[in-house]
């Protein structure tokens, strides 16, 4: 079999940079979704893994990484859950990939939760990683506090207050580094679009614990992941196509922090719910 890589960030084809690596056609499609602040390079210890057993699409979100703003919706100064879905499958589209599995960290969980949802025929299962279902008390605060000062604040300044909060140990260091740089791409303005949509996000999080969907989903969680986990296994208890890993010794990026785990761990779902090499 071979493996062939192909970059694109033309006009004329999709509005996100993408990276696909094809190992054979008739082996399922992974698509990677990173979270906020981050893009496509999160996965830099996933890749090497997965595109060994199945067919590979990094996809950078809107504003980040090497996809530029959306120009008509700066214009129009939102940015919507189902907007940024909607560019994920216009990439799909143009890549002729009928359904793949979906992989996603942190928000990016939530926006592949919202695919299964809103293109069920597209999504062959979903794993979610730090996986994101209810704002307790203190990220309800964070986020309050992020409202209050972010016009005043400079961005990076509160992206690494929040990362410091949700990873605050010494071994979640790499993470919080890693997000940072990545950050750092972003500017002030596209910070604030992205930030605003935690205007929308408790309905879409309660919504998600409230309706089961059909897709199998393997819920990949850090033991440490002191906001988000405590929620997930209670979910997990109650809902019949879902199943939870949790990662000793990580915290929210778990992906960054134990690749090896993460990536036995959702390999071994894949090859239970897909077609990918043995």
């Amino acid at each position: 079999m071979t493996l062939a890589a192909t970059e694109n960030q033309t006009k004329s084809e999709p509005v996100l940079f993408y990276k696909a690596y094809e190992l054979d056609p008739a082996l399922d499609w992974v698509v990677f979704v990173h979270g906020a602040g981050g893009s496509s390079t999160i996965w830099y210890k996933q890749v090497r893994d997965f595109r060994k057993r199945c067919n590979v699409l990094l996809i950078d979100l809107r504003g980040h990484g090497q996809s530029a703003s959306i120009r008509d919706v700066v214009r129009r100064g939102k940015y919507s859950f189902e907007d940024i879905g909607k560019e994920i499958i216009d990439v799909l589209d143009y890549l002729d990939i009928q359904s793949a599995h979906f992989v996603g960290i942190s928000l990016g969980s939530v926006l592949i939760r919202i695919l299964a949802e809103e293109y069920p025929s597209r999504v062959k299962t979903l794993i979610l990683g730090g996986a994101i279902l209810r704002l307790n008390f203190r990220s309800r605060l964070l986020v309050t506090l992020g409202n209050l000062t972010k016009y005043v604040v400079p961005y990076m300044i509160l992206y690494k207050f929040f990362a410091w909060i949700i990873m605050p140990r010494s071994n979640h260091r790499e993470s919080r580094r890693l997000f940072a740089r990545e950050a750092q791409k972003l500017c002030q303005k596209e910070f604030l679009r992205w930030f605003k949509l935690t205007h929308e996000i408790n309905p879409v999080l309660r919504f998600m614990r409230e309706k089961e969907i059909a897709t199998p989903s393997l819920y990949l969680m850090g033991e440490q992941d002191h906001l988000f986990l405590p929620a997930v296994q209670r979910q997990v208890a109650r809902h019949r196509n879902s199943e939870l890993f949790v990662i000793a010794g990580a915290g929210h990026v778990c992906n960054v922090e134990t690749p090896d785990l993460f990536n036995s761990s959702a390999l071994a779902f894949l090859s239970r719910h897909g077609s990918i090499a043995a």
